[in-house]
């Protein structure tokens, strides 16, 4: 029977099953939060960031999710530093040229806080003097802490960054650390 799962990947947890790190004491992993056997993370979310991952045991919806050949859609929500001008935004809707290359257009725009959001633990580093914003972004690609690089390269270094969607999927009310099955939706690019 094929399972997909969405889960609220919480700051500081591995994306993955198991922690092949540094010696020590082990590092929070998926496996502490989800106890069903044969599914597996379709993409990835660095540690340092939070929210929506899906789990499946159908490899061919794996790799639909996390090729970026089939340009799904992925929703982050970022907090940043600074306030970005509509220059900023624009930068990141025509794409910006990082190390590794050009990025596709992206969406982006300025919204409020987002409603029901949780307190992070631990809390992100406020500076008196330097006020924060909001931003959502939506890529149609998934390079190594892209949007992170995306939002340094115009001036505007990341806080915290929350995925809100992949595809149809959304985080709807799932609180950090909390899971549940799927809806069999289709997907679109």
């Amino acid at each position: 029977m094929v399972r997909t799962l969405l889960l609220n990947k919480p700051f500081g947890t591995l994306p993955q099953f198991t922690d092949k790190g540094t010696e020590g004491s082990p590092r929070p992993t998926l496996s502490d939060l989800v106890p069903v056997k044969g599914v597996y993370p379709a993409g990835r979310l660095d540690r340092d960031s939070e929210g929506l991952m899906v789990l499946t045991s159908d490899g061919r919806l794996q790799a639909r999710i996390a090729d970026p050949k089939h340009k799904l859609a992925k929703l982050y929500w970022v907090q940043v530093e600074g306030l970005p001008d509509e220059a900023a935004l624009e930068a990141l809707r025509r794409g910006v040229t990082l190390k590794d290359g050009l990025t596709r257009p992206a969406r982006a725009e300025r919204i409020d806080a987002p409603e029901g959001l949780w307190q992070r633990d631990p809390p992100i580093r406020v500076r008196k003097s330097v006020p924060d914003a909001w931003i959502s972004i939506e890529l149609r690609e998934g390079r190594n802490r892209q949007v992170r690089r995306m939002c340094a390269h115009v001036g505007h270094p990341c806080l915290r960054l929350i995925r809100a969607a992949i595809g149809p999927w959304r985080l709807d009310g799932l609180r950090p650390g909390e899971w549940r099955d799927a809806p069999d939706l289709p997907l679109r690019g």
